[in-house]
């Protein structure tokens, strides 16, 4: 077996500990600039993160509800794309978990 299909299945089989990872790394962007489905999808697999269409828009979903994000809908040519950009709450949501990614790195590089 190929290391790389290796590590996709390993990626597969820890997906639920990297969920609060990928909501923050979207966030993050979100916060950065507006966002849309596509470019998200890029933008999480060159940090090694393979989520598919019908993962990622749920997830995109789910932080609107919760008040994190707030999309609108921008005409792109013919078609119309949904973009995303973080709220007043989705900002303050990030920069406290800014705060406890900070204190679990710490203490995941103390105990190497």
């Amino acid at each position: 077996m190929s290391k790389a299909k290796l590590e996709h299945d390993r990626f597969d089989a820890d997906r639920d500990l990297y969920s609060g990872l990928i909501r923050l790394h979207v966030l993050h962007h979100a916060v950065e600039e507006p966002i849309f489905g596509l470019g998200m999808i890029e933008e999480l697999a060159r940090h090694g993160y393979r989520i598919s269409p019908g993962s990622l828009y749920p997830l995109l979903h789910g932080l609107e509800k919760k008040g994190y994000l707030r999309s609108k809908e921008i005409r792109n040519g013919k078609s119309l794309r949904k973009v995303y950009r973080a709220t007043p709450a989705g900002r303050k949501a990030l920069e406290v978990a800014k705060n406890k990614v900070r204190e679990l790195f710490r203490e995941l590089m103390e105990s190497e």
